[in-house]
């Protein structure tokens, strides 16, 4: 049975030499992000997150990479996030917010920082933020209502959900201050600073999706989601002001 790692540093090596026989020169570079690079990694709840830049000739023989993914797998490495240098740069009028957030916090296992010297237009993460934030306000009315405010499935939405909130969080705090925040719960506080937002709240939103937190019953699952869904409305607003 194949063991899950206590810390993402245990399968570099193995991992590194699996996808350098795969794709050997058109191999660019292994970037650890996610979980794993902000210190946060939770053995056998985080998945395990690569960036693999690859050549052109190499992003055209993703088959390669097929048994790789279904060992890794078995080991709670996601599926790599693969893509080329062009790719890269094409992508940053239209993909802000996921580079922006690549950017904050990451570890480069092997070869070249291809994320170093990226520069993203602030007026281009400003529109996906105010895109984004406004949409998945609406999925998460949408899943509260289809929960019938049972604790069980609020809990699953809080789990699936707060995760692209956060990747907001880090656009708002980079467009207003030019910086970015790693840790999940300092951002929670930066959050909290400069925009006003429900530390308390999502302290324990993120808690229940860390595990650590129960919600005890069915009325007090709904008063919180009617306290998150509250904070992001108000960001909404502030999102909206120039």
């Amino acid at each position: 049975m194949s063991k899950i790692p206590k810390e993402p540093k245990e399968i570099f090596d193995e991992f590194v030499k699996d996808y350098r026989e795969a794709f050997g020169s058109d191999l660019v570079s292994i970037i650890l992000y996610g979980s794993g690079a902000r210190g946060e990694y939770i053995p056998k709840k985080s998945d395990i997150n690569f960036l693999i830049v690859l050549s052109e000739g190499g992003i055209d023989r993703l088959d390669r990479a097929f048994k790789l993914v279904a060992k890794w797998h078995k080991r709670m490495v996601a599926t790599p996030l693969l893509l080329s240098r062009s790719h890269i740069a094409s992508s940053l009028d239209s993909f802000p917010i996921e580079f922006l957030n690549l950017k904050a916090c990451y570890q480069v296992v092997c070869g070249e920082d291809v994320l170093k010297d990226l520069t993203i237009a602030r007026e281009h993460i400003r529109l996906q933020c105010e895109r984004d934030l406004k949409g998945k306000l609406i999925q998460l009315r949408k899943g509260f209502l289809e929960s019938y405010g049972r604790k069980r499935a609020i809990g699953r939405l809080i789990i699936h959900s707060l995760p692209a909130f956060f990747s907001i969080f880090q656009s708002m705090v980079y467009l207003k201050e030019g910086g970015v925040v790693c840790e999940r719960k300092g951002m929670i506080a930066k959050m909290e600073t400069v925009f006003g937002l429900d530390k308390e709240c999502f302290l324990d939103l993120t808690g229940i999706r860390e595990g650590k937190q129960k919600l005890k019953n069915d009325k007090e699952a709904s008063n919180l989601m009617n306290r998150y869904i509250g904070a992001i409305v108000r960001l909404s607003g502030y999102i909206d002001q120039p």
